[in-house]
């Protein structure tokens, strides 16, 4: 197993009975990157990181963690990693303060004389200390999840894998948690961050991979992925129909679009699109040719697709699913 990768598998695959819930898995998550681990609902992810974590036994493959195999050096690993996976669970009559010094107590690396202090700065790194004192029974959802990302930062840790971190907050808390994944990032932690939020991981994510019905579909970087989409000109003119023709002599199809094929010419603005292969002509080039033959261009742009474009076209599915 290499070091240059925090979490690496190979054919790892987990079934359960006849079904396959996560099938050759080979991932590889470079080590400081802030991973995206994207699907929709039951491809697998969840499933993956328990196996990660020795939470769930592999049905054949392996898998790496900090360059350490998993499950085999379970005890080896599990100090140098924080998790929160498929919420957090605590005891509703203590506090949220109590919660994590009883936690901190049954972790046999954590130092006892520290304790008090590192509970009390990982609550003000999640936001919590004015409810600190309060019972978790009447903690919302979101802090309740606030409360279990306190509880991964109890320690420095070298890998933090996070199942779904900003379910059940508001804007301002999803804000908070996006800006201390960047933070942990910033310090050398590898961040391995399962969502289903698109926006969230294009904000905070420098590497992704994407999973479909327990098979892994894409990953790279984020500029890769978006890279192996469709990419598409636009312009804007109000000579559509002798932009189209321009389009089509260059070797690319204008999309019928808005205006249908062959509209003729209005006066009115327009917009013309057509897919640029990615060894096509520079844009420069479209907009010379659309120029000397007389298309008055107001405006024109490449859109290099999205990773949602990405996502949609290898899952043929939303991007917003619940998990």
């Amino acid at each position: 197993m290499s070091g240059q990768f925090a979490i690496e598998t190979h054919t790892l695959t987990k079934q359960f009975g006849a079904q396959t819930a996560v099938n050759g898995l080979d991932l590889d998550v470079p080590t400081g990157a802030v991973f995206g681990f994207l699907g929709p609902n039951g491809s697998g992810k969840t499933t993956t990181i328990r196996m990660l974590l020795g939470l769930a036994a592999a049905s054949s493959g392996t898998a790496a963690v900090l360059g350490r195999p998993m499950p085999r050096e379970l005890d080896a690993v599990l100090p140098r990693v924080g998790a929160l996976v498929e919420g957090p669970a605590f005891y509703p009559f203590l506090s949220g303060r109590d919660n994590l010094l009883r936690l901190d107590s049954a972790d046999p690396h954590a130092p006892r004389a520290s304790r008090k202090a590192r509970v009390g700065q990982a609550l003000e790194r999640v936001g919590l200390s004015p409810a600190a004192s309060k019972k978790v029974k009447a903690y919302s959802l979101g802090m309740k999840q606030r409360l279990g990302l306190a509880n991964a930062l109890l320690r420095p840790r070298e890998l933090m894998v996070l199942d779904e971190p900003t379910n059940g907050l508001d804007p301002q808390g999803t804000r908070e948690v996006r800006n201390l994944i960047r933070s942990l990032a910033a310090g050398g932690t590898t961040v391995f961050v399962s969502s289903h939020l698109l926006a969230e991981v294009e904000q905070i994510c420098t590497h992704a991979a994407i999973m479909r019905a327990g098979s892994l579909v894409a990953q790279g970087t984020l500029a890769q992925l978006r890279g192996e989409g469709k990419r598409t000109a636009t312009v804007l003119t109000p000579d559509a129909g002798a932009a189209k023709s321009v389009l089509a002599r260059l070797g690319l199809v204008p999309d019928a679009g808005i205006d249908g094929e062959g509209v003729a010419d209005t006066g009115f603005d327009s917009t013309v699109t057509a897919a640029l292969p990615a060894d096509h002509l520079v844009p420069e080039a479209i907009v010379a040719a659309l120029v000397a033959d007389g298309v008055r261009v107001r405006g024109f742009s490449v859109d290099t697709g999205s990773l949602e474009d990405r996502f949609v076209a290898l899952t043929g599915e939303g991007f917003d699913v619940a998990q």
